[in-house]
Formats: C-alpha cells, sequence, structure tokens
C-alpha cells in the first residue's frame, strides 16, 4: 500500500518533472523527494523517471501510473469532501444560476424548498448567459445551473422541465401562416446557429445537421445571444427550432412561432462540474426534483 506522502510526491514531480520545484511545493528539501521517490521505484520494482544533470522525464512505467493514480487521487479527495460536508450538514453558500428567463420560475421554486430545508446554506441566484454558462461552471463561480440537456461535459439531474418544440420564422415567411410544420422543412431554409462556446452534444440536438430523414440542413448565420438569433430570423437570415415557451417570453411582431409536430420535446434540468458533487449540490437537485413534482 502506498503512502499518502510517497503518492503526493510522485504526482507532484510527474506535473514539476523538476526536483526543486517539487520539493518547494511539498515544502520538503530536494534530499527528501529524492529519498521518496527511490523507495518508491524500489516498491515498483523498475525506474519511474529518467533523470540526468538536465533534464527529468517520466519512464513508461511511470506515466502509467500517474495515469492510473490521478483519477484515484481525485475519487479519494472527493468521498472526503463528500464526508465532510455530511458532517457539518449542509451550510455555507450555494450559487445556483438560470439560462433563459421562462426557467427561473422553477429555480426559485427550487430555492424555496431548499431554505426551507437548509436554513443555514445561504443560495446565491444568478442568470448566465450562452455565452459564459459553461465558463461559469467551469470556473466555479456557478455551483448549479438550470439549463437546456443535453449539456456536454457535466453532471445532471432528472429533467424539470419539457416543453414542444415551435420553428421560428420572419413574420412575413412562407411557413409563417402555417398550423404547424414537420422537421423535415430544416432542409428547405437556412438554420441560425447557436454561438461556437454551446456544446457540440446542445447544437446537434436543436439545429442538427440533417433532418430525421438524411436530408442536410443549411446552416445560416451564428448569433452572439438567443436575442441576435431571433433578430437574425426576424431579418429573414434563417429559421430557428426552439421552445414554445419564447412565445410568451420572447414575443415579437417580427417572428412568428409554427408548431414542429414531429419534434421530440425539449428537456430542462440541473447540471453541475462533476468534481463539484458536493452535499448542497445534492441536496439541492432534491430540492428541485420534489419542488417539480409538486408542482403541475
Amino acid at each position: 500500500m502506498l503512502e499518502r506522502l510517497e503518492i503526493e510526491t510522485f504526482l507532484t514531480l510527474a506535473e514539476e518533472l523538476h526536483f526543486g520545484r517539487t520539493a518547494e511545493r511539498l515544502l520538503v528539501t530536494t534530499g527528501r523527494v529524492s529519498q521518496v521517490i527511490k523507495k518508491l521505484e524500489r516498491t515498483v520494482g523498475s525506474p519511474l523517471f529518467e533523470r540526468n544533470s538536465r533534464s527529468v522525464r517520466l519512464t513508461r512505467i511511470g506515466r502509467d501510473l500517474a495515469d492510473d493514480l490521478i483519477p484515484l487521487v481525485a475519487a479519494m479527495e472527493t468521498a472526503l469532501r463528500r464526508a465532510v460536508d455530511a458532517g457539518r450538514g449542509v451550510t455555507g453558500e450555494l450559487r445556483v444560476a438560470f439560462l433563459g428567463e421562462w426557467t427561473a420560475p422553477a429555480l426559485l421554486r427550487a430555492v424555496g424548498l431548499f431554505g426551507e430545508r437548509h436554513p443555514d446554506c445561504r443560495v446565491d441566484v444568478r442568470e448566465v448567459q450562452l455565452s459564459n454558462s459553461r465558463a461559469s461552471l467551469v470556473d466555479g463561480s456557478v455551483d448549479i445551473l438550470l439549463a437546456s440537456f443535453p449539456f456536454d461535459g457535466m453532471a445532471c439531474g432528472p429533467a424539470l422541465l419539457t416543453e414542444r418544440r415551435v420553428l421560428a420564422v420572419a413574420a412575413g415567411h412562407p411557413l409563417a401562416g402555417a398550423d404547424r410544420v414537420s422537421v423535415e422543412v430544416l432542409a428547405e431554409h437556412p438554420v441560425v446557429q447557436y454561438p461556437e462556446v454551446t456544446s457540440v452534444g446542445f447544437k446537434k440536438d436543436r439545429t442538427p445537421d440533417r433532418t430525421p430523414s438524411g436530408r442536410p440542413v443549411p446552416r445560416g448565420p451564428v448569433g452572439g445571444s438567443f436575442s441576435e438569433m431571433l433578430t437574425l430570423v426576424a431579418m429573414g437570415k434563417g429559421v430557428l427550432p426552439v421552445g414554445e415557451h419564447s412565445r410568451r417570453y420572447y414575443p415579437r411582431p417580427d417572428v412568428a412561432y409554427v408548431p414542429l409536430h414531429d419534434a421530440r420535446p425539449i428537456e430542462r434540468g440541473l447540471v453541475w462540474k462533476e468534481g463539484n458533487t458536493t452535499e448542497r449540490v445534492r441536496e439541492f437537485v432534491r430540492a428541485a426534483t420534489d419542488a417539480a413534482s409538486d408542482f403541475p
């Protein structure tokens, strides 16, 4: 069984590839770092580093060991953090956010129930945009976000909201007066695109490259925000599949919303960074799920 000092020293040296910097980070002497690595290499039975007076490099066995240990150490740290959270109870601060105006009421219902259950935890509510939703989760400025699925690369809870899809078109567009249309019409009109920062899975779901029958969908211009995308629609630059609640929250005289009768519903729920699965986050997901089930 490896000791914590051995693991920490090995992984730090694997990252720094410099005995002096490793010693500085660990607040030990260079000799102590060398001693720990030599002991570990004796345990393994093979060199873990190739070193000379000018450079330090991982051996193949050293690289394999580092690759195996990194996720294990991360899992141990997560388990410890969960235990600490559970021991302390749900306290401190939780930063929650919503993406899209119509999701705010659902988030606030969750905040209310969470607050009743955990009065010692302060909840900070904010709004994010398409351009910074992922970055807010990655940099930790937001702990949990109510957003549309799919949201690539994040942990997610159950779907809390569903809505039918409609097609946003310019008020003067030939489809504007239709009672309903098929997803297949996307092959006949340019489709306005989401910003580049939007996840691949989300864009594939909302603005697919092909229709269900396999017909290619022409790409329209890219919008920087949802309002800007609707403006491109109003200008006749393309059409855009959206949720039906856009009619209420983004009513515009220059945009018409036509039901897509054969499209799957849009689902929305909570997403968060996997490494930030704290007790606070888990309890908020529970509160949001319970609040959604109690709301018709």
